[in-house]
């Protein structure tokens, strides 16, 4: 639709969709360069969620907004449904999530879910929770399928196919992306940034590796991470990728967090870390680490370590070591974690 026009549609007529929604003409303020995503594939996305809710029966699906520059105001967000003949309001919540409607007359002109914000000023989601659970706490199941549903509905808005490659996000899922075994780079947001992702699954227990975070900055240096291209621009600290092939873990596992600025106890590490420590106090007991520095002002540093076999044809034992400032610059947290690859 053009800016400030009154769309010319025919007398009101019920939607295809639910309840018989009446699609009346209205005037429509659109930005020259809108956030938009096709609606068409947002309703298939819709569609693939209550296909495959095995992975999450008892959820809810809603899409999120969330913010990818630092100039990004996300209050006063408004939607619309928009098409050649008509254009529906979408209701945001305050915390940013919206469902959609079904009308089809918007399927039938390819309509577009539009906003009031320039492109790639946001980024988009599923969001697909189980209720009941902490707030700290979220479901695997339940994040496999956001993975699922935001692939097929294109939700991901990279401005180059780097994460990706040349190919549509749909035709990826296709081609199983969400269940591969292997890494899959589809990122997660948490609440709050993030000192810890635990996968809990009855007795069995088991903390993210450090490159499973922070969009794999802990591997990487941060120009090669390209942020501005990158969804995670301004939520770099709250970003964690999952296991989401590994069926090892069941979809009633839960993934748990632990944040920055959780004021709650951690287990001492292993070794001379204490919490109250300075930098230089880590630095001489440790020696150099790998440094990620945030907005934010927390800091960590990383010590990664491999141990010799403890016997002949057993592998060798690997140790890793986040230590976590503070702005004032003191340890706040510490956590050590301690893996055995399999025998090959």
């Amino acid at each position: 639709m053009i800016a400030g026009a009154t769309c010319a549609a025919a007398p009101p007529e019920p939607a295809g969709g639910q309840g018989g929604t009446l699609l009346r003409p209205m005037t429509v303020n659109v930005m020259r360069d809108p956030v938009d995503k096709s609606y068409r594939k947002m309703v298939k996305g819709m569609d693939l969620f209550e296909e495959m809710r095995g992975h999450a029966p008892n959820a809810t699906l809603r899409f999120k907004l969330l913010p990818r520059r630092p100039d990004t105001k996300m209050d006063g967000i408004t939607l619309a449904i928009d098409a050649e003949s008509v254009s529906i309001p979408v209701p945001v919540s305050k915390d940013n999530t919206f469902t959609l409607e079904r009308h089809q007359k918007a399927l039938d002109e390819d309509a577009v879910v539009t906003s009031n914000r320039k492109t790639l000023s946001m980024t988009w989601r599923a969001e697909i929770r189980t209720p009941g659970l902490p707030p700290n706490v979220r479901r695997l199941g339940d994040l496999r399928l956001e993975c699922q549903v935001g692939m097929e509905a294109d939700l991901v808005s990279n401005d180059r196919p780097s994460l990706f490659g040349p190919v549509a996000n749909p035709v990826l899922r296709k081609r199983g992306y969400c269940d591969d075994a292997r890494k899959v780079n589809y990122l997660f947001f948490a609440e709050r940034p993030l000192f810890s992702v635990t996968l809990v699954s009855g007795a069995r227990r088991e903390t993210l590796a450090v490159d499973q975070l922070y969009a794999g900055l802990s591997d990487n240096d941060i120009s090669t991470i390209d942020l501005p291209y990158c969804d995670c621009q301004v939520m770099l600290d709250r970003t964690y990728y999952l296991p989401l092939g590994n069926r090892s873990w069941p979809d009633d596992t839960l993934v748990e967090f632990e944040y920055m600025d959780e004021q709650r106890a951690t287990p001492a590490a292993t070794g001379p870390v204490a919490i109250g420590s300075s930098r230089s106090d880590v630095a001489a007991a440790n020696g150099t680490a790998k440094v990620i520095r945030f907005d934010s002002g927390f800091e960590e540093w990383i010590y990664r370590y491999t141990d010799a076999p403890p016997a002949r044809d057993m592998p060798p034992r690997k140790r890793e070591l986040v230590v976590l400032f503070s702005p004032s610059g003191l340890v706040t947290k510490t956590r050590l974690r301690i893996s055995t690859p399999a025998a090959a």
